[in-house]
């Protein structure tokens, strides 16, 4: 007889001799994150610098505030480098070389207004530097209490997948991103720990967060335990209701919703069964939060576009973090959110790979033009789709509909707004699921949750009146499936236009690529302004040093405060050799792009990514010519130098010498004995050795740091 059976937990057979433990029992199943000393996460940095634009404010890390003016690639001394062109006060002016461009970051000061350049010389910029980094040295200690009071909590930890969790797994209908599967990786880690949980998983719309918050509901479920899922609109409580029961399918999990959609003696029923714990998985706006609701044995709470809440909301969130594990979703997370995380007090998952098939959004920007809202609506129509048509003003919006039938009479159309009745509203909703109807007019009541397939033309009249995330948010309502999708944002005209609104219409037709969410949240915190993230008596350095420089002060100072050094700045170490490395114009043509690679070039911590980095040009570009692949092997041998302990390193005249550099005799002997013909000069510290003439220049440095490092055991 032959028994098939899943072994999620695996068992041990005394009659066979036989043990089965499965793989998630003996290995992580991810790599731990960066995290700082103590255990607390140092944050991961999201740059947007493929957006730096000439006349953007950056700061340089020695020279202080400036502006960018341009990129170039020049031939100093016959050897060709590429140049950050920077601007400072005065007639003051900075060519910024490629190993220095991990110095340089983009400025986001206090309030977004225009800072104060420096003046290079002086000590003022010292000066500066010198009180930020008091002040974040301060902020580390309070950030290090944060941390040790989140440790001291105690929570529920979770006990590993078991038979009903693998069954749910298997049943999900898709295959899982690299990005998803290790956000969801991270979930069931965090879960499994005896802290609670405080996670934030940023992705964009349909990029698969709503199915690592379900694997964590069922995680929860399976561990005995009830799950809130909180949401700001009731049209998205229903949504994901629907979503959850078919999901979750035939098994033994129990969804119900509380929402203004139900008659209040249902939902008293639903409250009552869920106190009871005859209720899973309870779903729900803010009232969830209300008195009235009392779980019977709540485990995790899940909270879907968190930024979305309110004050009031969020204190008492707050309070519950220290008890049940949290799990907060967003595609465009909140400056203030994407802050904590950044800098340590939540963790982070980051899903930016889009799903099989996804296209991105084209997306249009310009002034109200009727014959081009009639034919975009006609196309979709042909196309057999349906339009999301937005306008945001209640007492206008008959009128706009009425508009929007004269242009395309054969369109059904129909409105949706806030102040409409719950039958009302849930009808219109129901009844575009249902496509009945081809076109909605609708206010931002359209911005969360809706997934319809079919709907994959969106029109935002008066799109100068919305805010940039909120935008985001809402262009993310179609593009859902694998048909192109057009999103039209129009303003009436362009003279009528706030600098604000031109720079946020502007992100939104930059920033076009899947997976941009993360992005449009630091292009935000950049038009806001950090305001007063890190307090009020932060903000002056903030202002003075800019927020993502301020951060890494404050990730260097927390390190400091547990005794321990941050990895090596491989950056700050100097390579004098005469060989071009620069990324050619006729390889990469935007400059955007071109100090991207070499910011990215630049901060790489290990061999691994610089060749992810080769693999990525290689698809994008083709095969990699020489000056680029000389400007990957000299971050190369700045990560060899880190490791070996030295900061100089010189080619030249068919020699390769290392400095500063004390080796014992001992060491010395090793040296001479593993390369004969190197030479110690123990009074400059330096060692060399002479290359022949046939031997690549940087192939002999690297071999004269490796052998090094290996005798000094690094």
């Amino acid at each position: 007889m032959t028994c098939v059976s899943l072994a999620a937990a695996g068992f041990v057979s005394r009659q066979f001799a036989l043990a089965v433990v499965p793989s998630g029992r003996l290995f992580r199943r991810r790599a731990t994150g960066a995290s700082g000393p103590g255990g607390l996460q140092v944050g991961q940095a999201l740059s947007a610098f493929t957006s730096l634009r000439v006349g953007d404010f950056v700061v340089h890390e020695d020279h202080g505030v400036g502006r960018f003016a341009g990129f170039e690639t020049k031939t100093v001394a016959g050897v060709t480098r590429d140049y950050l062109y920077l601007e400072y006060a005065g007639s003051d002016r900075v060519y910024v070389p490629h190993e220095q461009m991990g110095k340089v970051s983009r400025y986001v000061g206090h309030d977004g207004s225009a800072p104060t350049l420096s003046k290079l010389g002086g000590k003022r910029w010292d000066n500066l530097k010198n009180r930020a980094r008091t002040a974040a040295r301060e902020l580390a200690g309070e950030l290090i209490v944060l941390y040790a009071k989140r440790s001291r909590a105690v929570g529920h930890p979770f006990p590993a997948d078991d038979e009903l969790m693998t069954r749910f797994e298997l049943t999900f209908p898709h295959q899982e991103t690299d990005d998803q599967q290790r956000a969801i990786d991270a979930v069931k880690e965090d879960m499994e720990r005896p802290q609670p949980m405080d996670r934030l998983v940023c992705g964009d719309v349909g990029f698969g967060k709503t199915e690592v918050a379900m694997r964590a509901a069922m995680k929860a479920v399976s561990g005995g335990r009830q799950v809130m899922v909180l949401v700001p609109t009731t049209v998205l409580a229903q949504q994901h209701m629907v979503s959850f029961r078919q999901r979750f399918g035939e098994l033994p999990v129990n969804v119900d919703m509380v929402s203004r959609f139900r008659q209040p003696k249902d939902v008293k029923a639903t409250l009552a069964k869920f106190s009871a714990g005859e209720v899973d998985v309870l779903i729900g706006t803010h009232r969830l939060l209300s008195r009235d609701v009392l779980p019977k044995d709540l485990g995790l709470v899940i909270l879907d576009e968190e930024q979305r809440f309110g004050v009031a909301q969020k204190e008492l969130l707050r309070q519950l973090r220290l008890e049940v594990d949290t799990l907060a979703l967003s595609a465009t997370p909140i400056p203030r959110t994407l802050h904590m995380s950044l800098a340590g007090m939540r963790d982070i998952s980051i899903i930016e790979t889009a799903p099989r098939g996804r296209q991105a959004i084209h997306t249009h920007v310009g002034e109200y033009d009727e014959e081009l809202v009639r034919m975009a609506i006609e196309r979709e129509l042909d196309r057999d789709g349906q339009v999301f048509y937005l306008h945001n003003r209640v007492e206008t919006i008959d009128e706009a509909a009425a508009r929007v039938q004269q242009i395309v009479p054969r369109a059904r159309v129909a409105v949706g707004h806030g102040q409409m009745t719950e039958k009302q509203l849930e009808a219109v909703m129901l009844g575009f699921l249902r496509n009945d109807f081809d076109v909605l007019v609708a206010t931002t009541i359209i911005e969360s949750g809706l997934d319809i397939p079919t709907a994959n033309t969106l029109i935002v009249d008066r799109a100068d009146m919305l805010g940039l995330s909120q935008l985001y948010q809402i262009r993310g309502r179609v593009g859902r499936s694998t048909r192109s999708a057009h999103a039209y944002l129009f303003y009436p005209s362009a003279r009528e236009l706030s600098e604000e609104a031109r720079a946020r219409l502007t992100t939104l037709s930059d920033f076009t690529d899947l997976g941009s969410g993360s992005r449009i949240a630091m292009r935000d915190l950049e038009l806001r302004g950090a305001g007063n993230l890190l307090g009020a008596e932060q903000s002056g350095h903030v202002a003075a040093v800019g927020f993502e420089f301020y951060v890494e002060m404050l990730a260097e100072a927390v390190a400091e405060l547990h005794g321990d050094a941050l990895p090596a700045e491989e950056r700050a170490a100097l390579i004098d050799v005469k060989i071009d490395a620069y990324v050619p114009a006729d390889y990469v043509a935007s400059e955007a792009i071109k100090i991207d690679l070499h910011r990215r070039i630049a901060l790489a911590r290990d061999d691994e990514r610089l060749d992810s980095i080769i693999g990525e040009l290689e698809d994008r570009f083709g095969d990699v010519p020489e000056p680029m692949l000389n400007l990957i092997t000299l971050a190369r041998l700045k990560l060899l130098m880190a490791r070996v302990g030295v900061d100089r390193l010189s080619i030249a005249h068919g020699k390769v010498s290392i400095a500063p550099l004390q080796l014992s005799s001992n060491q010395m002997s090793y040296v001479k004995s593993e390369l004969p013909h190197a030479v110690y000069a123990a009074g400059m510290r330096e060692l060399g050795i002479r290359y022949a003439e046939s031997t690549e220049r940087l192939d002999a440095a690297m071999s004269l740091l490796r052998e090094t490092a290996r005798v000094l055991g690094r």
